[in-house]
């Protein structure tokens, strides 16, 4: 079985058909999927969906692209409501929270500051309710450790990995996962492939962050998590081992770094 650790199944690109999205990834064998929140809008939404459907789970958090048009009360309302979900089995992280200092604008001031300081409140609501963190990462990934190393979370996954071995290996020594996707697929990343190839196979889950990053054989179409057994099989080729062992250890590893995740029936 397959987990996929980021998909935004709530996405307007799936229209009205996110359950049988999640249906047909199911029979595929991907038996669970997370669902991160990216603003304090579709909080009730993504808890919604992983209620609806038996494969699904959640996240809820503030991503950084959403950071300029949020306010503090956001923070507050969010911590709210992970303190109100903790009862419920299917809210496995915080997230999607993180520093985007690739978008044009975002990595100027003000929107620096106000990214650093909702990326770091989101980490102490992450430490004080004993939960991982699936973390946006793009340009930023020595901001991001150094907010890590202040700030002690159990852990999480770095969503869409593309740093350095280096840094690899420090997220690894802070107790974080590495996510490998879509872009993995591409014989033109070289450097993503020799990461996953090359890693540690106990750092390693999988994920679609759909409708985003497709694979190469759906370039510029609308990412599914139908798409991970595939994208595995990828993995599983730069490794060089059966896609069955790529599965089991990518979800072994998606248990460890979610302990929710396991506990899930």
């Amino acid at each position: 079985m397959w987990i996929d650790t980021h998909c935004h199944l709530d996405a307007s690109e799936f229209g009205g058909e996110a359950g049988e999205v999640a249906a047909r990834a199911a029979q595929q064998g991907v038996s669970r999927i997370v669902i991160p929140a990216v603003e304090r809008g579709n909080f009730d939404t993504v808890r919604a969906l992983a209620r609806q459907h038996p494969n699904c789970t959640y996240a809820l958090g503030i991503h950084p692209i959403f950071v300029p048009q949020a306010a503090q009360d956001d923070l507050a309302a969010l911590r709210v409501a992970v303190e109100a979900a903790l009862h419920d089995p299917r809210l496995v992280a915080v997230g999607e929270i993180g520093l985007d200092f690739f978008v044009p604008g975002l990595r100027d001031e003000p929107l620096r500051e106000k990214q650093e300081f909702f990326y770091s409140e989101q980490l102490r609501i992450a430490r004080d309710f004993g939960l991982p963190v699936l973390l946006h990462v793009r340009r930023s990934q020595d901001i991001i450790l150094k907010y890590l190393r202040r700030i002690a979370v159990p852990g999480g996954i770095v969503h869409a990995f593309n740093g350095s071995f280096q840094q690899a290996q420090e997220f690894i020594r802070l107790g974080f996962k590495l996510g490998f996707g879509g872009a993995m697929t591409f014989t033109r990343a070289q450097q993503i492939r020799r990461l996953a190839a090359e890693l540690p196979e106990q750092s390693l889950v999988l994920e679609t962050d759909a409708p985003d990053i497709p694979p190469a054989w759906i370039h510029r179409g609308r990412n599914s998590p139908e798409q991970l057994p595939r994208i595995g099989q990828e993995l599983a080729a730069l490794r060089g081992i059966p896609p069955a062992q790529a599965a089991r250890i990518t979800s072994d590893n998606a248990h460890a770094v979610l302990p929710r995740l396991a506990q899930l029936n």
